[in-house]
């Protein structure tokens, strides 16, 4: 049977530590194809979380993963982090916390993946198709007619966002 690393228990600690003395318990998350987090606050590969009581709900802290519900911009968000993507703990007051070694560079984030992800998320613009009066129009312009047909005012745009 594998020995279990002591990370996790010493994670556990450190967050006990922070909310038995009243300070706000943050990890820094290194991000790869494995981690859940919402990509719009990533920086450099990596994340920094609040993971006090106030601030998650169902916070789970295993020994292969740790896992939350956190609010960003309003919007509730389901959590995943592996353990060995985390590089820290801390205390958001003053800092004291444990630091542990980044996770190898098999595991880190390739700039390829973080371009794929992005991609991934982004919404995509595409044409939208013309509309019977607006081909009868490009019709009689095509036919030599020089009196175009004003637009037509009044009506709404619509937008259509495709995936």
């Amino acid at each position: 049977m594998p020995e279990v690393s002591t990370k996790p228990y010493l994670l556990r600690a450190i967050y006990e530590w922070c909310t038995d003395n009243g300070y706000t318990p943050h990890i820094a998350v290194v991000v790869d194809s494995r981690t859940r987090v919402p990509m719009q606050f990533v920086k450099n590969g990596e994340i920094v979380l609040n993971i006090s009581f106030e601030a998650t709900s169902g916070l789970k802290m295993e020994n292969q993963d740790i896992s939350f519900s956190a609010r960003f911009g309003g919007v509730s968000r389901d959590i995943l982090i592996p353990v060995e993507n985390v590089i820290a703990i801390y205390a958001r007051e003053n800092g004291q916390g444990m630091a542990f070694e980044a996770p190898t560079p098999a595991t880190a984030p390739t700039a390829a993946e973080q371009q794929e992800e992005r991609e991934e998320s982004a919404p995509v613009l595409s044409s939208v198709p013309v509309s019977e009066p607006e081909k009868k129009s490009a019709a009689s312009d095509a036919d030599g007619n020089d009196d175009p047909e004003p637009p037509k005012k009044g009506g709404r745009p619509v937008l259509t966002r495709i995936k």
